[in-house]
């Protein structure tokens, strides 16, 4: 990537060539990032792309895995309230919060089905809540705080056969609005992005339940494509930029036109 064209004016990484923002030298101190389900999917190319823009990236996951360069490993249970308190506790100030942890699955045929439901909102809507609200209490009041939360083209309609991520979306959406109005006193700014299909384990294993794969995917998107990691990624880059701090409150489609 081209590193002038993505870091922007006030960036983390916009330090003069000879003043590396992740030396340490010159006084300069990387601004932190947390991604949360950051090492997987959707997760991982927001939190290789934040690196790259000279954030120190923490990934918060309940399993390890490898990571791209200048990101760094912490568990975290988002559906878990001490896993959530003791991962925040151990950090320093924050300045941008990915909250991209999430699980999915059509609802089991059997109706209703409270652990289903449960699993699907602790994670989806319980953790983005839980991880924004101790975000929030260590970003700065000087206009650099940034959350981004990850919802779903299925926060703005919905299908039959996934009540509970449906619901869980929708308030991720509602929680996004909610919060950038608490936080905007602060000049702290809360924004989702609500992808449709994304080519992420998560996606083939709903693929596989509907019968379907990538292709037929594809077909069924307006622009005839599927939106990748990396453009969603791009979309985080953006709304962390000095160029969005006026931006809060949006629930921004990248779904091909799948949400019109």
């Amino acid at each position: 990537m081209s590193a002038a064209g993505d870091r922007g004016a006030g960036a983390p990484g916009a330090a003069a060539a000879q003043r590396d923002p992740r030396s340490g030298q010159g006084g300069l101190e990387r601004p932190l990032a947390v991604v949360t389900g950051g090492t997987g999917g959707i997760g991982r190319a927001c939190a290789a792309r934040l690196a790259a823009l000279g954030y120190r990236v923490v990934a918060g996951a309940r399993r390890a895995a490898a990571l791209p360069e200048g990101v760094e490993f912490a568990p975290l249970d988002v559906a878990e309230a001490a896993s959530v308190r003791s991962f925040f506790a151990a950090l320093p100030a924050v300045q941008v919060l990915v909250a991209a942890a999430g699980s999915a699955g059509g609802d089991p045929p059997e109706d209703p089905d409270e652990a289903h439901w449960r699993g699907i909102l602790s994670t989806n809507l319980d953790g983005a809540w839980r991880c924004c609200l101790a975000a929030a209490a260590r970003m700065p009041d000087d206009g650099r705080g940034r959350i981004v939360t990850l919802a779903s083209v299925l926060g703005l309609r919905a299908v039959p056969d996934q009540v509970a991520y449906v619901a869980a979306k929708h308030g991720v959406v509602g929680l996004t609005r909610a919060l950038a109005l608490k936080l905007a006193p602060r000049r702290i700014t809360v924004n989702a992005l609500c992808p449709g299909w994304v080519p992420t384990a998560m996606a083939e294993a709903r693929w596989a339940e509907l019968g379907m794969d990538a292709a037929a995917a594809a077909r069924g998107t307006p622009t005839g494509r599927v939106t990748s990691a990396e453009e969603v990624a791009a979309a985080v880059a953006w709304l962390v930029s000095p160029g969005a701090a006026n931006v809060t409150g949006q629930a921004i489609g990248l779904d091909g036109g799948a949400g019109v």
